[in-house]
């Protein structure tokens, strides 16, 4: 809606999309409410878990219905009854999250190659395809729902013949629930409703298939649910295939639609249509016995349709009731009033044939769309199972495994693999990493060269923890993950220009968004918070963050930086662990070993990265010139600042970062001598500068700052 010109800002955040503005009264809860009662035939809405809770929610259903009827005044018979989702069924996953773990859509071009979705649909119907992508967006948070869906996935890979058994009566199965939409919209073609009949027919095989699985296990989780309200549908796929050819054409008209022996009235048609020789002929036959003329013969043309052909040397044998029709040289030409009969008969025949095919046809399709309900219901247990056998396998051939899922609060994955980046990369060279955290343990400080795979780590723990919670095997050798209520993931820097955000702004407000909606049952995974504004802003920020995370929210937490100050945090707070990403230096080369280890880094290597980006040997040379320049100013200026004894004893020191290579306001030029070390400063100095800092400021008149300022100059004599 929109309010004093302007938009709601849910919608401003809606880049890219059709906005479509609709009147407020469109949204009125009663009117809503009245207007889904009689769509879908109930006397309220009680009945699907609405209350006075919802009207919101009731509301917006309301405008979205009356949007529909619009585009679509034929009426919308197709529509599902709603379902109602609460807080707490499902995992929220925020935009940010499902682009950087990239769930469904690939940061390269918004296509699937290369996301969690590509490595695990193995599916063979459109109906499980659709649903994997549901499943993948909305985790569980109830570890019963999850478990069952595990003990489904446990049964068909402990089968692989079995599981192949029921991949292939899978496979055929088209989109019954989009086939059944169109039927009920009247919109199927004699194509679709015949494909509608022969999906539905499969389906006894699809049966059959998991009654086998679940009889060699102990326990079949979601497969024994799908199983117990199992409706093959067998009735209406019998009555579609028997009724419609087994290819029928596209349109009615074209070809025949309706199956031999359906109809006495159209099988009578057809044979006048295709049996004209013989009806022919034996009129022909007829006649001649009758008039005795054995040359008379029936012919046809376009213009005088059917005729009598005779002889003008047998005119005299002409019966009473023969019609002329046309005289020729040597003949005369007639018609019969049987004959003619015939001739109207097959005249009309196609036309009266494709009238009765329509009649049936529809008949058959309004049948088929008044059980939109029940092949909905098919839908959802055919996709389901084709889920959980896509789930089962992708685990056997990736070597996936059941994670062991608890209430608590410890997150422990050993040997943990990417499941995209592995897909990519012989299985020998990826190197699997094992991570820990617990309440001891909550916040880790991973840091590490450029390249060395800090990104593809944190999002590895991601998507094992989304895969677990979907009720999917993981890649690891073993996990034991908690049930947690968020998944946050911030990886890489991006701008937004359609809503004049720069970089450092979208990620701050990432950062923001995750701070304000994380808990303690949270998993947090962060990278390089801070890197879009200056070095002191950015190591402030990033360890701010940290112990807020840390102290006021207590989740579950990653965070990878390059800021190596942060490391010290390990000292600071309790729950905090140093780790990096191992190297090893041959020469002047660096070796990345992609290896998860205990410790903190203190170099980022960037310019061995850039060498490795392509750029020019000089810039590569001068780089670490610049660097060695800069580290030993740094080294100054700590001596300097030891010197003045501005470094107060940690014992009395605020807690913050201890920055490595500090460089006061008045910093030196990159290629400048450093200041000779200051002489320590008078007591009269210190005593002056206490006085200044005890001034109210705030509080003084204007008079009362001039005559403080004269006293101070007075006092500070020669020394200014």
């Amino acid at each position: 809606q929109r309010e004093a010109g302007v938009l709601e800002p849910a919608l401003q955040a809606a880049d890219g999309a059709l906005v479509t503005e609709r009147e407020g009264w469109e949204f009125d809860a009663q009117l809503a409410a009245d207007e889904l009662a009689r769509q879908f035939a109930v006397a309220s809405l009680e009945g699907f878990g609405l209350g006075a809770d919802d009207q919101a929610a009731i509301g917006v259903a309301g405008a979205l219905l009356r949007y529909l009827r619009e585009l679509q005044p034929g009426g919308l018979p197709h529509l599902a009854r709603p379902v109602v989702e609460r807080p707490g069924g499902v995992m929220p996953l925020d935009e940010m999250t499902r682009r950087n773990l990239e769930l469904v859509e690939s940061l390269r071009g918004g296509d699937v190659a290369g996301t969690l979705l590509s490595v695990l649909d193995h599916t063979t119907t459109p109906m499980g395809q659709r649903l994997l992508r549901q499943w993948l967006l909305a985790p569980l948070l109830e570890r019963a729902a999850i478990e069952q869906r595990q003990r489904a996935v446990t049964v068909l890979v402990r089968d692989p013949v079995g599981r192949a058994a029921l991949r292939d009566a899978l496979d055929g199965v088209r989109d019954v629930e989009r086939l059944a939409s169109k039927a009920a919209a009247s919109r199927a073609t004699p194509r679709e409703l015949r494909a509608l009949g022969d999906s539905l027919a499969r389906l006894p095989r699809v049966a059959s298939a998991v009654r086998a699985l679940l009889g060699n296990a102990p326990t079949g989780g979601v497969l024994a649910e799908m199983m117990a309200a199992w409706d093959d549908g067998a009735d209406c796929a019998a009555r579609i295939t028997a009724t419609l050819v087994e290819r029928p054409p596209l349109m009615i008209g074209e070809e025949d639609t309706i199956a031999p022996g359906v109809d006495a009235e159209l099988d009578e048609l057809r044979a006048l249509r295709d049996g004209g020789k013989d009806a022919i002929a034996t009129i022909q036959q007829q006649e001649r016995a009758r008039t005795g003329i054995t040359s008379l013969k029936v012919g046809y043309n376009k213009v005088f349709g059917y005729f009598l052909e005779i002889s003008n040397a047998n005119r005299h044998l002409v019966p009473d009731d023969y019609q002329r029709r046309q005289t020729l040289t040597g003949a005369e030409r007639y018609i019969t009033p049987a004959l003619k009969e015939y001739e109207e008969k097959v005249l009309s025949a196609a036309e009266r044939i494709e009238s009765r095919e329509r009649e049936l046809f529809e008949q058959l399709r309004r049948e088929a769309g008044d059980a939109i309900a029940r092949w909905q219901g098919v839908a959802r247990r055919v996709a389901t199972i084709d889920v959980l056998t896509s789930l089962a396998e992708v685990a056997e051939r990736a070597q996936y495994v059941c994670p062991v899922l608890h209430d608590g609060f410890d997150l422990e994955i050993i040997a943990g693999r990417h499941p995209v980046v592995e897909q990519m990369m012989a299985r020998e060279q990826f190197i699997p990493n094992d991570l820990q955290l617990a309440e001891e343990a909550q916040l880790i400080v991973l840091t590490g060269p450029n390249m060395a795979g800090k990104s593809t780590i944190l999002r590895q723990i991601g998507l094992i923890q989304l895969m677990a919670q979907v009720g999917s095997y993981v890649p690891a050798r073993a996990a034991r993950l908690p049930v947690v209520d968020r998944l946050f993931t911030r990886v890489g820097a991006s701008d937004n220009l359609v809503r004049g955000q720069s970089t450092f702004m979208v990620e701050m407000s990432e950062t923001s968004a995750i701070l304000h909606t994380a808990t303690k049952r949270s998993l947090v995974l962060l990278d390089e918070i801070g890197r879009g504004t200056s070095t002191y802003d950015g190591v402030s920020i990033a360890w701010s963050v940290s112990e807020h995370l840390h102290d006021a929210i207590g989740c579950k937490t990653v965070f990878a930086t390059h800021y190596h100050e942060l490391t010290q945090l390990e000292s600071e707070l309790s729950g905090v662990r140093n780790f990096t990403v191992a190297v090893r230096e041959v020469g002047d080369r660096v070796l990345f070993l992609h290896q998860l280890i205990p410790g903190g880094a203190d170099r980022s290597y960037g310019i061995e990265v850039g060498r490795l980006a392509g750029l020019p040997a000089p810039v590569i040379t001068r780089a670490k010139e610049v660097l060695a320049l800069l580290e030993g100013e740094g080294e100054q200026m700590a001596a300097r600042l030891t010197a003045d004894g501005m470094q107060a004893p940690s014992s009395t020191r605020r807690r913050g970062p201890r920055m490595k290579h500090q460089v006061p306001s008045d910093q030196l030029g990159f290629f400048g001598e450093a200041p000779s070390v200051p002489a320590p400063v008078d007591e009269a100095a210190q005593a002056l500068k206490a006085t200044v800092a005890a001034l109210d400021v705030d509080s003084m008149t204007p008079l009362q700052a001039l005559t403080t300022l004269a006293g101070l100059k007075h006092e500070l004599g020669d020394r200014i």
